[in-house]
């Protein structure tokens, strides 16, 4: 018969062998499943302006047979946003258009922007999910090439989006005159914010400037407030992904602090204050399908007038 502390001991490493199964079970079957809305006010826009739906969407990954995923981001057309931001990371799968065009067809019509992540170019790959704990992850250079053309032409031929990879633009929406810049991913280098300055002093005059990338780095936002962006969107994250309860993310995959790797916040520079929406996403890798205590999303956000400077 064995001892009570060999009992003691097969207790606890059954009960943490129940635990781990059961937090699998949940992260991978359920919670990657369970797609949810994030809403916000963010008081940035000029005196007595209306208020601005803006639907930011983020990393959806998406893989043809993910219709659960597509019918939840086709319904985000009821909510009748004003402008459309897509902070990238949209294929994650060789044939990921057939179900981005399921998801997206429904926005048509609707003012938007987007920026690249890395997955809109190459395929994802295996690799060993636990890598992604030790630190951002690294260039492969074996990924299958996605048909980043054929996304662009979709976005902006059909859906009438504006690509501001490491471009600028401007859209009319809700009234209002709204100037954006955006870059590359920056996770691959492929930002080049060098050539920002000359284009963003150019730009036609606006009522609210936007900017926009995929990867949150440091080095980025900086340049974004200094830029004279008014809020700043992003995406790469998934909010960590797997987060522990009462603590948050575990990592960024790039250097923002992890307490902003998902969600509104602010980003300070030089004495400059903006608000930063990250999104951790809509999706995940085909090879790293889990979501824990970190469910899929999107975010609402409704843009207002500067405090003390409601419409009415």
């Amino acid at each position: 018969m064995p001892s009570a502390s060999t009992r003691t001991a097969l207790t606890l490493l059954g009960t943490v062998g129940a635990v781990g199964v059961g937090t699998a079970v949940w992260g991978i079957g359920i919670e990657r499943y369970l797609f949810t809305l994030r809403v916000h006010e963010v008081p940035v826009l000029p005196e007595d302006s209306a208020p601005i739906r803006v639907l930011h969407l983020s990393d959806a990954h998406m893989a043809p047979w993910q219709h659960r995923k597509q019918r939840w981001i086709a319904a985000l057309a009821d909510l009748q946003p004003d402008l459309i931001v897509n902070t990238g990371d949209n294929m994650g799968h060789e044939d990921g258009l057939r179900g981005l065009r399921s998801a997206f067809d429904a926005l048509r019509g609707i003012p938007g922007f987007f920026v690249h992540g890395s997955n809109d170019h190459t395929a994802p790959s295996p690799r060993n999910p636990l890598k992604y704990f030790t630190g951002p992850s690294k260039v492969t250079h074996t990924a299958e090439p996605l048909d980043t053309e054929a996304l662009d032409r979709y976005f902006t031929d059909e859906l009438g989006w504006l690509d501001l990879n490491n471009r600028i633009g401007s859209v009319q929406a809700g009234g209002l005159r709204i100037g954006a810049f955006g870059v590359s991913d920056a996770h691959r280098g492929w930002d080049r914010l060098e050539v920002l300055p000359d284009l963003v002093s150019a730009m036609d005059a606006r009522d609210l400037t936007l900017g926009v990338t995929h990867a949150p780095y440091r080095r980025v936002l900086d340049d974004f407030v200094d830029l004279g962006a008014d809020a700043i969107f992003a995406g790469h994250t998934h909010g960590g992904q797997v987060r522990v309860p009462g603590f948050g993310a575990l990592v960024a995959n790039c250097d923002i602090p992890l307490k902003q790797a998902r969600g509104l916040s602010e980003w300070t520079h030089l004495g400059r204050t903006v608000p930063l929406n990250v999104s951790a996403g809509l999706g995940h890798s085909i090879y790293a399908p889990v979501r824990f205590a970190c469910r899929p999303e999107a975010s609402l956000l409704t843009l207002i007038p500067r405090r003390g400077q409601q419409h009415p």
